[in-house]
């Protein structure tokens, strides 16, 4: 059975998702128990929304779906790495592939990366 330590973090663990082809880092959400379950039976990477409150599959309502690949612990068992095909180009609600899409460059933050997406066409409401 797998260990995973969600008492350390008071239920919610780091969640680092890579893209499994390149490496690149997409993004970094939380993981209780309940979407750590789900994302080991569907295949489909779930977290849990500190702002909502709620269950979400990454890109229920955008399209951009993360299908896991594997899936590494730390050696503390209280951090999850997800390295998954990025369905639709982008994983960052902003449009660009990577949340990580600023780079600190002489004191200013610098965009770098192109859109992949238009936000306001996506999420519509």
């Amino acid at each position: 059975m797998i260990e995973i330590d969600f008492d350390k973090g008071n239920g919610l663990l780091p969640a680092i998702v890579q893209e499994y082809e390149t490496k690149e880092v997409l993004m970094l959400a939380y993981m209780n128990r309940t979407s750590w379950l789900k994302t080991l039976e569907t295949g489909k990477a779930t977290f849990w929304s500190r702002s909502r409150n709620v269950l979400w599959v990454k890109g229920e309502s955008s399209g951009h779906v993360q299908n896991v690949r594997e899936i590494r612990i730390d050696c503390d068992s209280d951090t999850i790495l997800l390295l998954v095909d990025q369905i639709g180009g982008a994983a960052c609600h902003t449009g660009h592939k990577s949340c990580f899409h600023r780079r600190l460059s002489g004191g200013e933050l610098e965009t770098i990366g192109e859109k992949v997406f238009v936000p306001e066409d996506v999420y519509k409401k």
